[in-house]
């Protein structure tokens, strides 16, 4: 029997983001259980589940995505993590952030700079 795209989201979610995944899932429940059913189902379940890019490549493009739109902080720190989950060095997510500077200007770079040093910090100090 097939998994349904909960249970295959909630494994890749788990598995990229452990605990940091789950408590934004469990935070929406009373407000709107279904945008985290979506937020299962969709991006993980559907997309991080598709054989053409491995994990590393998923975040890398998902943090300079999230770092050019300049106002996602909480979502960018959550793959900063996932990223270094994943295999990304350190350097590698500093050169796709710096990277973004290019394209999304120097605010957005810098925003997704301080996130990646919070992020740092915060994996120093558990």
């Amino acid at each position: 029997m097939n998994q349904s795209r909960f249970e295959t989201g909630l494994e890749r979610l788990n598995y990229i983001d452990g605990e940091a995944g789950r408590q934004v899932i469990e935070s929406l429940q009373d407000i709107c259980p279904d945008l985290a059913k979506y937020t299962i189902e969709y991006p993980f379940g559907d997309i991080y589940s598709r054989p053409g890019l491995d994990l590393k490549s998923r975040e890398i493009a998902t943090v300079a995505a999230l770092t050019a739109l300049g106002n996602c902080a909480p979502q960018l720190k959550v793959h900063l993590n996932a990223a270094l989950n994943v295999g990304c060095s350190e350097e590698e997510i500093k050169e796709v952030i710096l990277q973004m500077s290019v394209y999304a200007g120097f605010p957005s770079a810098l925003n997704g700079m301080f996130a990646f040093k919070e992020v740092l910090a915060e994996r120093n100090t558990a």
